[in-house]
Order: C-alpha cells, then sequence, then structure tokens
C-alpha cells in the first residue's frame, strides 16, 4: 500500500492544440518549447513541486511522444519519489474494452484507480497549457479555511470584457461563493474567469464523475458538465482570486506575446526568481557565442547558439544560427533552427530545425505595411526550408509536409 497523500494533483496534458497550426501537428500543445529554454508543461510541473505537491498524474494523449520522452522520470522537477513522483497517464485497455479521454471529466474517471491509490483528501486539476506561476498550496488553505463543506474551489481571474466570452465565466457573490458558472457565453455577465483550475474534495468529486459517466448525454467535460452538476446539486463552490501573471497559450499570436513578455521588465512574470523556480529537461550544449560582428539587445539565447548577425527584441531556442548580417527581430526562433547570412526575420515563429535560406525574407513589422488588415505573424514550420531570395509574406503558415509533397 502506498503512503497516504493529502492532495494528488492531476494535469491535464492530452490536447491537440489546433489552433497553434503547424507548431502542434507532431506535437503536444504542452510540449511546445517556450521562454528560450522551457516547454509550456514545465510550468504547471515547477508550480506542483515549489507548492510541495509530491503526486502528479500527466494525462496524455494526443501526439504524445515527445512529452513523454520530455517528462520521463521527473528528475528535473524532484518529481522522481519511490512512492509518489510524477506518473505519464495514457488511455488504456480496460477488460470490456479501451475507449480515448472522451473530455477532461472523462480523462480523471479513467484515472479514478490511479487517484485511489494515495487516499487524498483533495484532488487538483489543473491545464497543462497555461503560462504562470502559482502557489497551489494557498489556494489549497483557502479551500480548507473558508470553505469547510464546499465541494469545489475555482481559481479565476479577471480578463477584459470584450475577451469574456473566449473563457468559463464565474458569476459569484461577494464573499466568493459560485452561483452560477457559465462555459464560453456569448453574453457575459462578469469577466472573471475560470483559469482551469480547480480544487476538489475527493470524496465529492468521485461522486460526480462517477455520474457523469453514467449519463448518456453527457460530454464528459468539467465546465460544460460537472462543474453545472455540482451547483445544480446545491454544492458549495468557491472562486480564489489569482491576481499574478497568467496566459492561456493556446493561439499564434498568444503565444508570441507571452513570448515578448519576458523581454518586457513591466511584466511581473520574472524566470529569474530564486525562490519560485521554473525547472525544465536541459541539453547539454556549450554556452553561446556572440561573434564581435553581432549587434545584440533586449534578447534570450539559449545554450549552444552562434551569433553573427544582429538579433533584437527575440527569443531564441537552443543550437540556433543566426549568421553573418541576418537580420532577426521582435522573433521566437525555436531550437535547432538557421537562419542563414543576410536573410531577415521579423514578426515570425520559426519552428525546430527549420531553415532561412540565405537572403529570404520572413515576416514584415506591421508600420511598413500599406494595408495593416493583411498583417499577422508568419510562422514557418519544423523542418521547413526557405529557399535563398524567397519573400514570405505576413499571416502566412508554412508546413514541411507540404514541401515534402512538392518535392
Amino acid at each position: 500500500m502506498l503512503p497516504k497523500q493529502e492532495v494528488v494533483a492531476m494535469l491535464l496534458a492530452g490536447g491537440q492544440g489546433s489552433r497553434l497550426g503547424v507548431l502542434t501537428k507532431k506535437l503536444a500543445k504542452p510540449a511546445v518549447p517556450y521562454g528560450g529554454k522551457y516547454r509550456i508543461i514545465d510550468f504547471p510541473l515547477s508550480n506542483c513541486i515549489n507548492s510541495g505537491i509530491e503526486t502528479v498524474g500527466v494525462l496524455t494523449q494526443y501526439q504524445p511522444l515527445i512529452l513523454n520522452d520530455y517528462i520521463g522520470s521527473g528528475q528535473p522537477w524532484d518529481l522522481d519519489r519511490l512512492d509518489a513522483g510524477v506518473h505519464v497517464l495514457p488511455p488504456y485497455q480496460h477488460i470490456d474494452g479501451s475507449d480515448w479521454y472522451k473530455g477532461t471529466a472523462n480523462a480523471i474517471y479513467q484515472n479514478i484507480n490511479f487517484i485511489e491509490r494515495y487516499h487524498p483528501d483533495y484532488v487538483v486539476i489543473l491545464s497543462g497549457d497555461h503560462i504562470y506561476k502559482m502557489d497551489y498550496q494557498v489556494m489549497l488553505d483557502y479551500h480548507q479555511a473558508n470553505n469547510a463543506h464546499a465541494a469545489c474551489t475555482i481559481a479565476e481571474i479577471e480578463v477584459p470584457m470584450e475577451e469574456a466570452s473566449r473563457f468559463g465565466i464565474l458569476n459569484t457573490y461577494e464573499d466568493g461563493t459560485i452561483y452560477e458558472f457559465d462555459e464560453k457565453p456569448k453574453q457575459p455577465k462578469s469577466n472573471k474567469a475560470s483559469m482551469g483550475i480547480y480544487v476538489f474534495s475527493w470524496d465529492k468529486l468521485r461522486k460526480y464523475l462517477t455520474e457523469d459517466e453514467a449519463n448518456p448525454n453527457s460530454s464528459n467535460d468539467f465546465g460544460g458538465d460537472v462543474l453545472p452538476a455540482m451547483l445544480g446539486a446545491g454544492e458549495k463552490m468557491m472562486a480564489y482570486e489569482f491576481s499574478g501573471y497568467w496566459k492561456d497559450v493556446g493561439t499564434i499570436d498568444s503565444l508570441w506575446e507571452s513570448n515578448m513578455d519576458l523581454l518586457n521588465p513591466k511584466v511581473p512574470l520574472d524566470l529569474s526568481d530564486e525562490s519560485w523556480k521554473i525547472y525544465s529537461r536541459n541539453p547539454t550544449l556549450p554556452p553561446h557565442y556572440i561573434s564581435n560582428e553581432a549587434h545584440v539587445q533586449n534578447a534570450l539565447i539559449a545554450e549552444g547558439c552562434d551569433i553573427y548577425g544582429a538579433l533584437d527584441s527575440s527569443i531564441v531556442f537552443e543550437d540556433v544560427t543566426i549568421g553573418k548580417g541576418a537580420v532577426v527581430r521582435d522573433s521566437i526562433i525555436m531550437p535547432g533552427a538557421k537562419i542563414e547570412e543576410g536573410a531577415a526575420v521579423q514578426y515570425a515563429i520559426i519552428g525546430e530545425q527549420a531553415v532561412i535560406k540565405a537572403n529570404a525574407e520572413v515576416g514584415k513589422r506591421p508600420e511598413d505595411m500599406e494595408n495593416l488588415e493583411q498583417w499577422g505573424l508568419t510562422v514557418v514550420g519544423g523542418g521547413y526550408i526557405v529557399a535563398p531570395n524567397t519573400v514570405i509574406p505576413p499571416k502566412t503558415m508554412l508546413d514541411a509536409d507540404d514541401q515534402k509533397e512538392e518535392i
């Protein structure tokens, strides 16, 4: 029998992330590179260990290979524990057949046996595709101290009213009690958005998961089914207000914006904070090299890079080469990409192992556009080769698989 754990965290990491286009065509969204040396999943995993949560189940499904390899034993996050630690939990075959995870609630339901091994009092449900730092223990204390009979506490953050329809919206009384949960409403009543972070009393959650699974009309989703069912049954549910940095990086624009936030000293996301480190699995590479001909300002540069050109307001991952005379501005250059001599990359995301050949132009600054409606970020998928002297206009997304078909 395994030692009792007061809290078990379940991290939902099986999403496709289709709005990220070619960046997630062969990669689960939580495994997308972020911030020069991280992957998105590093943030919830680091939050768990920093919060004292030692047992984490990571539920994978879509394109899990790289994500599974990255998590491995959990050693980078100090989650390689004998009687606890991190566990990758893909869908599996039961005696009466097998099922993919049909929804967020069904994914947890299929892993009730895993949770029960640790006899927890509470289960924390997390999403694997958000950038933020949070002490889950403080949220758990709020759930315990203020709401002794609460079934669930939901983390909420205020968003601009014009964006509220993109989120699950919490309508609450002054004391934080939730009286209505509205999943992506067309006309939201408030701007208190659910962050997709839940603390459940396990006995309550188990009951409602079982009932939801037995309901043939359910979509087996927390926001659409389980939370409304709890409210409808009169369960006490509370909102926990979070005021720090939080970003849903589920779109090309939001992923780019969140990376650029790391270069802005006014944005409260400090990756150098020793009191709340974000851990990651790092490659063994030599220090980066910046030549005496290079011009670099306001950039993050990872290990193994060789910089010979101009680099401004950009995030550069490991093992990237920027050639002599090349210019990279306001862009994200993912691991192993090559920007050859004389090439220009502006307002773009360059995927892993992509190559921008000599004198090619990728993307454009918005102020250089005659028609701003035609402007947008340019995305070059992993492994794509942009031919020499080619001009790739703004708002273009290039897929290496299409290039192989052309060849």
